[in-house]
């Protein structure tokens, strides 16, 4: 079996927003795309529908590691998707 994850390693990753959205299905679409190039990345927000009622006015956010932020961000613009990334994941 490998070493465990070092969390001192993991305080120092920093992550960037990508998107901002409260489209669930362009948030899947974003997820996929991200998985299919193995771009790491978080996402927040998701379950927040049971506290707002499922009604969809808190936006979900797609965070993207530092390191691959370029990557992700050519991924999107690429997919046709540029006009929805965040001004400020540079």
């Amino acid at each position: 079996m490998g070493e465990p994850p070092d969390p001192s390693e993991e305080e120092d990753i920093v992550w960037r927003e990508l998107i901002r959205a409260n489209d669930a299905v362009l948030v899947s679409a974003v997820q996929a795309l991200l998985d299919a190039a193995h771009i790491p990345h978080l996402t927040f927000d998701q379950n927040m529908s049971v506290l707002e009622g499922s009604i969809g006015i808190l936006p979900r956010r797609i965070l993207v590691n530092e390191c691959c932020i370029a990557d992700a961000r050519r991924l999107l613009e690429e997919a046709g998707l540029g006009h929805e990334l965040r001004p400020d994941a540079r």
